[in-house]
């Protein structure tokens, strides 16, 4: 075992899910303003981290009952962001994932000034490898393959360690005929490796082409944000293409556009609820129902062999 393992021994972690993380349910959660008098008399006092402030409605909860709601602001539904780990828990029942390729890290192909150190410090403040975790497993009795983007890691870019565990989760969803559903967060392509994370975009989309002929189901759930590279390829080309309630969904930023046209674009561009009603998406569905949805989809795309044999 390495140091990295001891350090973040992370495949216990998510495989062995606790039950209520596997049946969401909306609950009313206490806010700060109701019980924080019976914690402490002082804000002064109160440890780091303990306290989340919603940045949509400001209001205020516990961080711990803020996590259990899924990081879902029960006032104003506002969805805070997930890591692969996270996403994983809520998502797949409990103790079927199995990791694919868990040891993969980048090897600064292109010697970029400064890329060993940030990939190393990412790696140590988040416990992740690189900015995807891949695997496959069940979801309400399903087989899935499955990805998890996690944006905490390198904004979610996309190097060749992404573009390389997608394709391979690709490519075990043709050989296996299972179901692929992938979870997107993503700034785009990760520039430290340039045209080495630009060609990556090319090959998943590429495989997901192979995918669709051999009649596979491919399911994307755009979450907050999903921009540039991995917008323009893979997350885009689903059969089914979700996406979670206000997440960004495009591929530069409002601020680009604006300058570039030199016209004040709709307050809620590229929001999820922007992109639905222009025919971009299928479906916006609540965080705490997404699992129900991709069950339902799963149950209605189910083949056996012998009928695939049969095309």
């Amino acid at each position: 075992m390495t140091v990295f393992d001891q350090l973040f021994p992370r495949k216990k972690v998510y495989i062995n899910i606790p039950a209520e993380r596997r049946t969401p349910t909306v609950k009313p959660i206490a806010s700060v303003e109701e019980s924080l008098d019976e914690v402490v008399q002082s804000p002064k006092e109160l440890p780091n981290n303990l306290i989340y402030k919603c940045p949509r409605c400001t209001k205020q909860y516990f961080t711990k009952e803020f996590e259990k709601n899924e990081k879902v602001c029960p006032a104003c539904n506002f969805h805070g962001r997930l890591n692969a780990i996270e996403r994983i828990q809520i998502t797949l029942d409990e103790g079927t994932f199995e990791e694919y390729q868990a040891d993969m890290v980048s090897v600064d192909p292109l010697n970029f000034p400064g890329y060993k150190e940030k990939y190393a410090k990412h790696q140590l403040n988040t416990g992740f490898r690189d900015a995807i975790i891949t695997g496959q497993g069940e979801i309400t009795g399903n087989p899935v393959i499955i990805a998890a983007m996690s944006f905490e890691f390198f904004g979610g870019s996309m190097g060749s360690v992404v573009g390389e565990k997608i394709a391979y989760a690709i490519e075990q969803a043709i050989h296996s005929k299972h179901p692929l559903i992938i979870f997107s967060t993503s700034g785009g392509a990760r520039m430290e490796e340039s045209i080495l994370s630009l060609m990556q975009m090319a090959k998943t989309s590429a495989l997901l082409s192979q995918l669709a002929e051999e009649r596979g189901l491919f399911i994307s759930v755009l979450t907050d944000p999903t921009l540039g590279g991995v917008s323009a390829s893979f997350a885009m080309l689903g059969d089914v293409n979700i996406a979670e309630p206000g997440a960004i969904v495009g591929f530069t930023g409002r601020r680009v556009i604006e300058q570039t046209i030199r016209q004040k674009l709709p307050d809620n561009f590229q929001t999820s609820e922007f992109n639905l009603k222009h025919g971009q998406l299928d479906m916006v569905v609540h965080r705490q129902e997404l699992k129900s949805v991709l069950g339902n989809l799963l149950d209605m795309h189910r083949v056996t062999p012998s009928v695939v044999e049969g095309f």
